[in-house]
């Protein structure tokens, strides 16, 4: 007899796998200090090894982003999952620069195929008038998985044997429930019979590209900090604060990504208008904070403004995903999503390998303010655009008293 899960079930069960493909994802996180004294990278190869995973991510998206919306989400969360697991295999093996870039684009790969696909898939097995919820879900999954991956690498590397290995064999018996879990859902989604892999460019319908514009903008500048966190903060912790063990450079990165889980919780007790205004001034908050730490030599105010930062990230990202997710037209929600995601992914690549680069030539404290400017930048202008907005926006008192006047003119014209 085949299992198979009810919605409410199959709902846990994406969820669950979602967790744990993005958890394979940041598993290199606090290993990347141990491959540049073993295979002698410099600072500047490691945040290409970090940022190399976006390319996957972003070609998935690309080629793969609107597939499910064809052929069903189970067709396409599956290969996701089979990607990951690969991945973790090449880690496994991994004895230099070719086996660690190969693995990165496999998982950014998988990442690419899971996040937008598997948002949609909540979303679509989510009760009805429930999808706001089914996003918190998603939201929450999706940097649960990025967050447990530096904390198991680093427990693991610290204190089990075979430290650049074994958090990868772990990853690998996490991916057998999440893959029978996936198997057993209920598929949402009708297929079309056009299934074609084809390159197909992003899309966003006209009528909400100005609210795609404002998330995108503050998902830029929220993962353009989560990169920073994930791929320099090993970086910062060991040569400017000579931290080295690797737990608590996990625990540093997991507190940044359970900040962005709690600033996606702490949306519903914030009014829709304010959310993505508040998770800006939160990133501009965090981004002076780390100023301050990166100048102090600090740990605690290194570790307050990842947390500052994260509660901004995960309150703008949730706000500007929701916003999307609610206003896509159904047979579009995957590729909205996956429209937004690129956005998201090319924020953790760019600014991380350009945060290298001038790392290497100024220095790490020259290169951290240089980058908690533009983040900073980039908020603020998201609440400009805001403001304008909101400028625009009538206003229906003084509509209501614009009529009156009116009103009035016409009858003392009459009379």
């Amino acid at each position: 007899m085949s299992l198979q899960l009810d919605r409410r079930r199959g709902f846990a069960a994406v969820a669950l796998a979602f967790a744990v493909a993005m958890l394979g994802t940041t598993l290199p996180t606090p290993l990347y200090e141990l491959y540049r004294q073993r295979f002698g990278f410099s600072e500047l190869m490691i945040t290409v090894i970090f940022a190399i995973y976006a390319a996957g991510v972003i070609a998935a998206l690309l080629f793969f982003g609107h597939l499910s919306d064809q052929i069903g989400r189970r067709r396409v969360l599956l290969p996701g999952l089979a990607l990951s697991a690969l991945s973790a295999a090449v880690f496994v093996m991994a004895g230099g620069l070719p086996l660690l870039l190969a693995g990165r684009v496999l998982s950014g790969l998988s990442a690419g195929i899971f996040t937008g696909t598997a948002t949609a898939t909540l979303v679509d097995l989510a009760p009805p008038g429930q999808r706001g919820r089914a996003t918190l879900v998603a939201t929450i999954a999706n940097m649960a998985g990025l967050g447990c991956g530096p904390l198991l690498a680093g427990v693991l590397s610290q204190w089990a044997g075979s430290p650049i290995r074994v958090a990868f064999w772990v990853d690998l018996a996490l991916l057998v429930p999440a893959a029978v879990g996936i198997w057993a859902m209920p598929e949402p989604v009708a297929r079309t019979g056009h299934s074609r892999v084809r390159l197909r460019a992003p899309a966003v319908p006209r009528e909400m590209r100005s609210t795609f514009i404002r998330a995108s903008l503050a998902g830029f500048a929220g993962f353009a900090v989560l990169g920073l966190f994930t791929a320099v903060a090993p970086a910062f912790l060991g040569q400017g604060l000579g931290v080295t063990n690797r737990a608590v450079l996990g625990l540093v990165v997991f507190a940044v990504f359970a900040a962005s889980a709690l600033g996606q919780v702490l949306l519903a007790l914030v009014p829709d208008e304010w959310a993505l205004p508040a998770g800006c001034v939160a990133l501009i908050a965090g981004m002076a904070l780390l100023v301050l730490s990166l100048a102090l030599s600090s740990l605690a105010l290194l570790v307050l403004a990842g947390v500052v930062a994260g509660l901004g990230q995960g309150l703008s990202f949730r706000a500007g995903l929701t916003a999307l997710n609610t206003s896509a037209p159904t047979m579009q929600r995957a590729e909205v999503a996956s429209s937004f995601f690129i956005v998201a992914y090319l924020a953790i690549s760019l600014p991380v390998i350009g945060e290298g680069a001038l790392a290497q030539a100024t220095g790490l404290r020259a290169a951290g303010f240089t980058f908690a400017a533009v983040v900073a930048a980039l908020s603020a202008i998201v609440l400009a655009l805001l403001a304008r907005a909101r400028e625009r926006e009538p206003r229906p008192l003084e509509d209501h008293r614009h009529v009156r006047r009116a009103t009035s003119r016409v009858r003392a014209e009459q009379s």
